[in-house]
């Protein structure tokens, strides 16, 4: 089996770029610039490994359509999603594709990239994952069978850049995962971990942020997007009290929801 690394990336100045995050294994590079270009690229990463880099500059935007891009190049057995803000660990790769062989049934399998707010894995053993555990899931955890996921693809709608809904393109991308029957594991490795930068589209528990995450429930499932709305009120109600009430948090997601489902034509 082979790994390749899909990276979503914005303004860098080439492909070099991959040697900050200490990648040894193949990669997609989908860089949103203000140029046009493809190019394939031999060349040595990390600790002198030979790697082939697919390097493609866009001007489209958007993190979804980047992450769409990148599947559309992808030749790998394994893909793992990427960020530029990700610094693997040096036997990553080893273990991505050692936990795969353990797992041969597994058409995805979620890893632990330590981060400030996530100090811990989300699980302490491996396990099977469904509908509430992905909930957890940060997207450069994320790596899958290429052929398992065929024509799935992150709705376009949802991610950094989108211009419509913040966040949540990986929680509708594995909902759409569950829903054609692929398994999913976790596994509490850690392959990575995260430098601490800004994020580009978190700037707090806002109004903009709870249509957002209304909508983003609404597109995971009609039915479910209810109950969905109002734990996450009440369980991150500490988080957003100085700047919102309960009843301004769920109206501003309950108007998400209903924004989602008339643009959908529901």
């Amino acid at each position: 089996m082979k790994l390749e690394v899909l990276l979503s990336a914005m303004f860098l100045d080439n492909e070099d770029y991959v040697d900050t995050l200490n990648l040894t294994s193949d990669a997609v590079v989908i860089n949103q610039c203000d140029r046009e270009c493809r190019r394939d690229t031999d060349r040595r990463g990390a600790g002198g490994a030979l790697q082939h880099v697919v390097y493609v500059e866009s001007t489209e935007r958007g993190l979804s359509k980047s992450r769409n891009m990148a599947l559309n190049e992808a030749t790998a057995d394994i893909c793992i999603l990427c960020d530029n803000d990700v610094e693997y660990l040096p036997d990553y790769e080893t273990k991505i594709l050692d936990a795969f062989e353990r797992h041969p049934d597994a058409d995805l399998i979620v890893f632990y990239i330590k981060r400030k707010e996530k100090p811990v894995p989300n699980y302490p053993k491996p396990k099977r994952m469904g509908y509430l555990s992905v909930l957890k899931i940060f997207s450069p955890e994320i790596a899958f069978k290429r052929k398992s996921i065929g024509d799935l693809r992150f709705d376009e709608r949802f991610g950094a850049g989108s211009g419509k809904y913040l966040m949540g393109e990986e929680n509708i991308f594995l909902y759409d995962c569950l829903k054609k029957g692929l398994r999913v594991y976790y596994e509490p490795i850690m392959i990575a971990k995260l430098r601490e930068e800004e994020s580009t589209w978190f700037k707090g528990y806002d109004k903009e942020f709870f249509v957002s995450r209304g909508a983003n429930y609404a597109a995971m499932s009609k039915a479910g997007s209810i109950p969905l709305i109002l734990q996450f009120a009440l369980r991150k109600r500490g988080l957003y009290k100085d700047k919102l009430s309960m009843g301004g948090a769920l109206k501003c997601m309950f108007e998400g929801r209903k924004k989602f489902l008339e643009d959908k034509g529901s």
